[in-house]
């Protein structure tokens, strides 16, 4: 077996660390699968499947996983981690690339500059403008 091509092989690693119910909020990879493994703690985690077939709703997959557990998050499915427990948690993430990207969804759709018009958001998500201007409020560029 050869491995004429293992430099082209990366992959980025990512410690995370959760205070008690700390959350890395929905986002997604577009250019990478993510695989997490817990080493301290309980996290709920999960995805959605986007883009159904007609007639079919997106699905959501979720499992908590307690230390030693590991769960894969598809390359741009978006996915979220929240710690349910009442301790830290700690985790690594391993991207199947060195620049995998991130685009974190709440940020983006609420956060952009200069906004996205409420007349659209409020098409969109099927609520009130006041809501949508609230939520605009909210975010600003690095709200970790």
């Amino acid at each position: 077996m050869e491995f004429n091509n293992l430099r082209n092989w990366v992959i980025s690693l990512a410690r995370i660390d959760f205070e008690p119910y700390g959350l890395n909020p929905p986002h997604t990879h577009p250019r990478a699968t993510e695989v997490l493994t817990v080493l301290e703690g309980t996290l709920y985690v999960g995805f959605v499947l986007s883009n159904p077939a007609p007639g079919m709703k997106n699905k959501l997959f979720t499992k908590v996983l307690k230390e030693g557990d590991v769960f894969v998050f598809p390359q741009g499915l978006i996915h979220f981690q929240f710690n349910i427990g009442h301790s830290k948690a700690i985790a690594f993430a391993g991207l199947s690339s060195q620049n995998p990207g991130v685009i974190t969804i709440a940020n983006a759709v609420f956060g952009s500059d200069p906004p996205i018009s409420p007349n659209v958001l409020t098409k969109a998500f099927q609520v009130d403008k006041n809501v949508i201007n609230y939520l605009q409020s909210q975010f600003w560029y690095n709200n970790n």
